[in-house]
């Protein structure tokens, strides 16, 4: 099996560089990050499909609505113009207005009829949601063909923040939500929390005919993005469980899977 290897801080750097500019330009939160040696989730994330994605990739996105990449318009841009194909699904009306996408498909992965295989599959904070996990991996089987990749990024089931959201209703979640992150009512969704531990992810893909080829614990700091002392009380946090090793206990998963031939 082709093992993903480990990301490179070059890696980082480049996509840390093309969402928040150079050094002499950064904003307060990318500050932060750089004082506190920080890349968050989607920096690894965005760095991974960099790696994967060239001018013969074929590319499927899903759960994209409007946007590939919310916090990093340019690299969705360049990735967009570099890949061969790039097919977004997603059943929100949103996707209707994806500048990215070169077509689109307003409808559920699990509901999803390809007519293609593709070399490369992202499920960007989407696993949460899937209510019949066997539908989506049947689909996804599908969709792909030996050597293909299947990205899943998405949170880990036991941090706490998933946990608070298993514990409050609809209602809540947005309102907490809104005061941590400034979301609107229509961006909270249902949660299911049926493939959030790497045990489970391992499992499916496996059974479904795929391989482990890397995987990641991310630690989040982002939780009080917009309220800067108490995100450099989280990053110091993070510094601090690093140096006595333990794990940073807010952290998002990602897995690399490979179709087996």
């Amino acid at each position: 099996m082709n093992k993903f290897e480990p990301l490179t801080a070059e890696e980082l750097d480049e996509v840390f560089e093309i969402k928040y500019g150079a050094a002499n330009e950064l904003g307060q939160t990318p500050s932060l990050y750089a004082r506190w040696d920080y890349h968050s989730p989607d920096d690894f994330y965005e760095a991974a499909i960099v790696r994967l994605v060239d001018n013969e990739t074929s590319w499927a996105d899903v759960g994209c609505g409007h946007m590939l990449f919310p916090s990093n318009p340019n690299l969705a841009r360049q990735l967009a113009d570099r890949c061969r194909r790039l097919v977004g699904i997603d059943p929100d009306e949103t996707i209707e207005n994806n500048p990215y996408v070169h077509e689109s498909f307003r409808v559920l992965m699990d509901d999803y009829e390809p007519q293609e295989t593709f070399d490369l599959i992202t499920l960007r904070m989407v696993a949460e949601h899937v209510e019949n996990p066997e539908q989506l991996l049947r689909t996804l089987v599908a969709a792909t063909h030996p050597g293909s990749t299947v990205l899943i990024y998405t949170v880990n089931g036991i941090s706490p923040i998933p946990v608070l959201t298993r514990l409050t209703s609809m209602g809540v979640r947005h309102r907490i939500k809104k005061i941590l992150w400034g979301t609107e009512e229509k961006d909270t969704f249902p949660t299911a929390y049926r493939m959030n531990s790497r045990r489970d992810l391992r499992e499916m893909f496996t059974d479904a005919g795929f391989d482990e080829a890397g995987f990641y614990y991310l630690d989040d700091c982002r939780t009080f993005t917009r309220f800067p002392a108490l995100q450099t009380v989280e990053l110091a946090t993070r510094k601090l469980c690093r140096t006595i090793g333990f794990a940073y206990p807010e952290n998002c998963l990602l897995g690399i899977y490979r179709r087996r031939n």
